[in-house]
């Protein structure tokens, strides 16, 4: 890897993690959601110049998350799509493919379409099933509790 690719890896590593820490804070400033935001995108770019499409479709996830934290729908909608189109065009799936469509039923929840919202929940679940790490699962259903209408899809126990 050249010294240019390493650069901005270690960027969306870094810018990443930074995101993480702010979604994670109870309280945030106006001045750190900014942060956060443009962050994300920032981290999202520089994937763009030195990651994979896991790394893409990730990058796409955390913007959409950070949007819907914000409660902006139309660009949580956006970035979630592209989490999923990236997931799909790259035949990804486990843990990303099931969080993309959990990123599709948070950003259809906050537009307001609950018909949306539940078709992304029934496919989050199923990709959610075949998540092979028991520990990764377990993260992904207890993030998928946080959307109102998760329960009428969760597997019984």
């Amino acid at each position: 890897m050249d010294e240019q690719r390493k650069a901005h890896r270690q960027f969306a590593v870094n810018l990443f993690n930074q995101v993480w820490d702010l979604l994670d804070k109870a309280h945030r400033t106006q001045e750190e959601n900014d942060t956060m935001l443009h962050a994300a995108h920032a981290s999202r770019y520089h994937w763009e110049k030195a990651g994979t499409a896991l790394n893409l479709a990730r990058g796409e996830w955390q913007v959409s998350r950070v949007y819907a934290t914000l409660g902006r729908a139309e660009p949580a909608l956006y970035h979630a799509t592209r989490s999923l189109e990236i997931c799909q065009a790259n035949q990804i799936a486990d843990f990303d493919l099931a969080f993309a469509h959990e990123a599709l039923a948070r950003a259809r929840e906050l537009g307001g379409d609950v018909t949306g919202r539940d078709r992304s929940l029934e496919l989050a679940v199923v990709a959610g099933r075949d998540i092979e790490k028991k520990d990764d699962r377990k993260y992904f259903f207890s993030e998928l509790k946080s959307i109102p209408g998760y329960e009428k899809f969760l597997p019984s126990t």
